[in-house]
Formats: structure tokens, C-alpha cells, sequence
């Protein structure tokens, strides 16, 4: 069954003009390219869908990763594929057909509607109006997320074979207020490690020392740790690290009209500093010793 991305590739690389930094940048959910069979599958308009989308974190994350740096961006949407999951962990009541006897169907995340192939978008709002015919979804997984992550390891083991290691910056963004409770705004930027199992703690630590001395709210974990592209590709002591950011929307843009905001120049250069501290930060002792 083809994928509906007949006229541009579903995902790209920018690549710099000269590789110079250990560092490679993943934009996963920024994709706002939505193929007219998904909208007219759907019970819900194309702004309603948009609430699932991390819009503009690609643009964000570009003049960092132009400082010597590949960018891998999406552009199929979140709300169709979600490539920071398992490549099978699927609801099978979203189905019509059988799944393959090894596709996740216990997962927490596909029973909560935010599976591979997700089933809501916001907190609730149900994407489908009926059942998606299972070729369609497994074509998904087969000629857009295998090829992605065959993309994304590609980058990391060039990188890591030019500098000895290799460090993913997973780029993400979140709504700006806490829903379904007291109204609290979340913090300017979470960085997750996953508890210190994806990356050395001495990258995390620089990257929350500058942000805080610029004046930034930044919590570590906490609400977001990294999801799947975190915790697969993070193994610090084989000198591949996984960092991921998670910056506020209320920072760059307004939410309602999903529309940039003036401070979205000023958030690109505050990326691009920590870009260029993250590359600074020396991790060749940690590498040679689990080595």
C-alpha cells in the first residue's frame, strides 16, 4: 500500500556546510505536512489535529544545528505516526484486521490513545471517525518510521565515528499550562536523561547551568524523562548519549493562533549557545573509560 507523500519525502536531513560538532539534532514531531486520506479519515478538523504537533521546533533547533550539526525533521505528522514509540505498539481496537503476534498491544502508552499509530490527540479527542484498515497502518511503520530510524542510527554512527562519540539532542516542545487540575504553567525547558541512563550527567548539568543563569525555569525529569528515541539510542558508556529538550511553547509561540511569537528569534540563539556548550563539554574520559 503506498504512503500518501508523493510529492516530497516524508522525512529530510539538513545537513551542515562542514560536520564540526559530535552533537546530531532529532525533530520528530514538528511535521505539519497532513495527507488529505488521514484528514478525511479523521472526525476532527486539521486545527484540532494541530494540538498534537511540536510546531516550528524543527525551525527552532535549525540555527543550532547549522553550527556544524545534522538535522533530521519530519514532516508527517505526530498524529498520523508517532516515531518516538515502538515500531509496533498499537491498540488493536483502533484495527480492522490482525496485528502481528509480536506487536505490542499491552502497552500503557497505546491503551492511553498515544501508541505508534495514535488514537487521540489533546487530552481526549478521538482522531478516527471508524477503524483504519491494518495494511494502511503497517505500511506506515514499514516505508516511514523503519526508514527514519535507519536514518537516524545512520547519523549517529557517522557522527560517533568522526568524534568518538555522539550525542542526540531529541527536540521537543510541550503546551505551556498544566490542564485537568489547578492551572500551573510549566517550566521554560525539561530535560530528560531518563534518569541519568541516556546520557552523561556532566551534559545535562552544563545545559541546566546555562539555561537557569539565563533566567529560564528548567526542570530535569520531571514531567518528561524522553520517551522511546531517548532510551533507545542513549548508551553512554558505548559513547552514545541521548538528551532530550522539551521547551515551552508559551516561549516562541502563541498556542491559539499556532503562530510564531516576537521571541521566537531569541529562543533560536539561546538553543544555538546551548548547542555550542553541549559540544564543549569533554566527554572523552567518560568514552576511553568504558572503553
Amino acid at each position: 500500500m503506498p504512503i500518501p507523500f508523493e510529492e516530497t519525502s516524508p522525512f529530510e536531513v539538513v545537513e551542515p556546510e562542514r560536520p564540526s560538532l559530535p552533537l546530531v539534532f532529532n525533530s520528530p514531531h514538528s511535521g505539519s505536512l497532513y495527507p488529505e486520506t488521514f484528514l478525511s479519515a479523521s472526525r476532527l478538523d486539521q486545527q484540532t489535529i494541530r494540538r498534537s504537533e511540536d510546531s516550528f521546533v524543527d525551525e527552532l533547533f535549525l540555527p543550532a544545528a547549522r553550527r556544524g550539526a545534522p538535522l533530521l525533521r519530519a514532516h508527517f505528522p505526530r498524529a498520523w505516526l508517532d516515531v518516538n514509540r515502538e515500531p509496533y505498539e498499537l491498540d488493536p481496537k483502533m484495527f480492522s484486521g490482525d496485528l502481528p503476534p509480536f506487536a505490542n498491544i499491552r502497552s500503557q502508552r497505546a491503551a492511553s490513545g498515544l501508541g505508534t499509530i495514535p488514537r487521540i490527540v489533546s487530552e481526549s479527542e478521538e482522531i478516527y471517525a471508524g477503524p483504519l484498515p491494518i495494511g494502511e497502518v503497517l505500511a506506515r511503520i514499514e516505508n516511514v518510521y523503519r526508514p527514519y530510524h535507519q536514518t537516524l542510527r545512520r547519523l549517529m554512527t557517522r557522527t560517533h565515528a568522526q568524534f568518538g562519540y555522539a550525542v542526540l539532542i531529541d527536540c521537543h516542545s510541550m503546551p505551556s499550562i498544566v490542564r485537568g487540575g489547578p492551572v500551573r504553567r510549566r517550566p521554560d525547558f525539561v530535560l530528560g536523561d531518563r534518569h541519568g541512563m541516556s546520557c552523561a550527567a556532566p551534559l545535562v548539568d552544563a545545559a541546566i547551568g546555562y539555561l537557569t543563569s539565563a533566567g529560564f525555569v528548567v526542570a530535569r525529569n520531571k514531567p518528561y524523562a524522553g520517551g522511546f528515541i531517548t532510551e533507545h539510542y542513549g548508551r553512554p558508556r558505548r559513547g552514545f548519549h541521548a538528551l532530550q529538550i522539551e521547551a515551552n511553547r508559551g516561549l516562541y509561540m502563541d498556542e491559539r493562533t499556532l503562530g510564531r511569537s516576537p521571541r521566537f528569534s531569541m529562543i533560536q540563539e539561546i538553543l544555538a549557545t546551548v548547542a555550542d556548550i553541549l559540544a564543549s563539554v569533554d566527554l572523552s574520559a567518560a568514552t576511553e573509560a568504558a572503553e
